[in-house]
């Protein structure tokens, strides 16, 4: 083991993958200070750059690059009322709320001081989750895995939308697309339309920087509301205070990385859903949920806390199962693919010193997110002010060169246009994208899985229930399919008694 850790240590700080992590981490902080640039899209943007990068650098750039960009969402929530990223968006109103009290610096500073130390929280159990995890994951037969995929589909479905419905749709589009081309078990060309590009599948790459670049770019287009303006020009100390705040709130603290790291593991869950469901159960949970709205801290700092751990805990499923938590994983696990490190149990086994570096990229990131947080906040006026006419325009052209590159062929740049304006139009109409991400990367995993548990009980359906661990798999995702429906009757039952009565 310590000569693995010995390697990660060697190949994690080598001058180059050091490069890499300072300059991925001033991107991530540009891309996330920018009202409308997502930390996926800031992924899905790496993507054709880490094609011609070594496997541990290419992990250090995503690692680092959405971690960043996943604190630096908060700035423009707190200066201008528009959430920088979908994880700052729980608590842009009560950031903004203490900016117009004249606290912008302890806002600001909260965010920054509990990002780290709930992405440290996170990557802590990562750590000790993830090698845990992997030796109980060799146990697993196709049986488990066909049930671990429908019931990470089905997560995601219920978890993601507050309209399964819509949630459930968008889960079939997903799964569609990947049963396209050569890619199944039979080796048959489906839904080809006779099209030679098709019959290798929709690319999975191209298909991302569509809907998580091109649908913004769309978005920013169509949108016809005025800049908002800065209510302060300038940032003081946001250190100070802030050990007056941990040690005010540490049950809080606690519970935001607790919650964040378990929601991130979710499938398609993601920092976002975190962020939410954190800064409820704290108003909930808080001594003085009057102040909430008005400008208290306490959301701040469980929130903050809870969309960074939500990040290392959305890499547990991606890398022991396969499984993404949330779409950064789901294009994180296309890279780890496209890098020979292949996820699941094998990659703890036969390349352990690839995990401690993953491991420890993680650490670096959440330390350096402070010194280089702080930087990002005092220069925050001129990257806010950056004009969007001119910075769209520069992403467009990065995203049609990068999906160029990666096959060399303009099929890929045209599913990725096609892709990006359907994004935009199912967002539009609240259509849930995480599902249909989660249906194309783990579509041909669910159909090879059941295909080959078929042949191996010679298409004996008893056989999925036969194992332990595939029974009670298989008993948790029936019972959520049951749940609504159960629940349903339920209040349909108490509602004729009521009536009656």
């Amino acid at each position: 083991m310590w000569t693995a850790v010995g390697q990660a240590f060697s190949m994690v700080f080598e001058p180059y993958t050091m490069l890499v992590i300072v300059l991925a981490s001033l991107y991530g902080l540009f891309v996330g200070a920018v009202p409308g640039l997502t930390a996926t899209m800031a992924t899905a943007l790496l993507v054709p750059v880490t094609f011609f990068m070594a496997p541990i650098p290419a992990v250090a750039a995503i690692v680092t690059a959405t971690a960043m960009a996943i604190f630096s969402g908060d700035i423009p929530g707190c200066l201008l009322r528009i959430p920088g990223t979908p994880a700052s968006a729980a608590y842009t109103d009560e950031a903004f709320a203490m900016t117009r009290k004249g606290l912008a610096e302890q806002a600001l500073g909260a965010g920054l001081v509990f990002s780290a130390v709930g992405g440290l929280f996170g990557t802590m159990v990562l750590i000790l989750a993830a090698p845990a995890l992997a030796d109980f994951a060799t146990r697993f037969s196709s049986f488990e895995y066909f049930w671990l995929v429908l019931l990470g589909l089905t997560c995601a479905v219920f978890i993601t939308s507050d309209r399964p419905l819509k949630g459930l749709i968008m889960l079939f589009l997903g799964l569609l697309v990947a049963c396209v081309g050569l890619g199944n078990p039979a080796g048959f060309p489906r839904f080809t339309f006779g099209n030679v590009e098709m019959m290798g599948g929709i690319g999975l790459i191209p298909m991302m920087i569509g809907m998580f670049a091109i649908s913004e770019i769309i978005r920013y287009v169509v949108d016809t509301s005025p800049p908002a303006e800065m209510v302060v020009e300038q940032v003081g100390n946001v250190l100070k205070g802030q050990w007056a705040l941990a040690r005010k709130y540490p049950a809080q603290i606690l519970r935001g990385s607790a919650l964040g790291t378990a929601v991130g593991a979710l499938p398609g869950a993601g920092a976002d859903i975190a962020a939410w469901m954190s800064y409820g159960v704290s108003k909930k949970f808080s001594k003085e949920p009057e102040k909430f709205g008005t400008g208290h801290v306490e959301g701040i700092v469980e929130s903050g806390a809870a969309n960074n751990s939500a990040l290392a805990g959305a890499w547990i499923p991606a890398l022991v199962f396969g499984i993404p938590g949330d779409s950064i994983t789901a294009i994180v696990i296309g890279v780890l693919y496209m890098k020979n490190m292949n996820p699941g149990p094998s990659l703890f086994t036969n390349n352990p010193q690839n995990i401690y570096a993953v491991f420890l990229i993680f650490i670096i990131a959440n330390i350096i997110m402070i010194p280089l947080g702080i930087l990002c906040i005092k220069v925050a006026r001129r990257i806010l002010k950056v004009p969007r006419n001119i910075l769209m325009p520069v992403i467009l052209m990065f995203c049609v060169v990068g999906t160029f590159a990666i096959n060399n062929d303009l099929f890929s740049i045209g599913v990725m246009l096609v892709a990006g304006l359907l994004a935009y139009v199912f967002e539009d109409n609240d259509f849930p994208i995480a599902p249909a991400i989660l249906g194309v990367v783990l579509g041909s995993m669910l159909e090879e899985n059941f295909i080959t548990s078929m042949i191996k009980s010679d298409g004996n359906l008893g056989a999925f229930f036969a194992r332990p661990i595939a029974a009670v798999l298989a008993s948790l995702t029936i019972l959520i399919w049951l749940t609504p429906p159960m629940l349903a009757l339920l209040r349909k039952i108490r509602a004729s008694a009521t009536a009656a009565s």
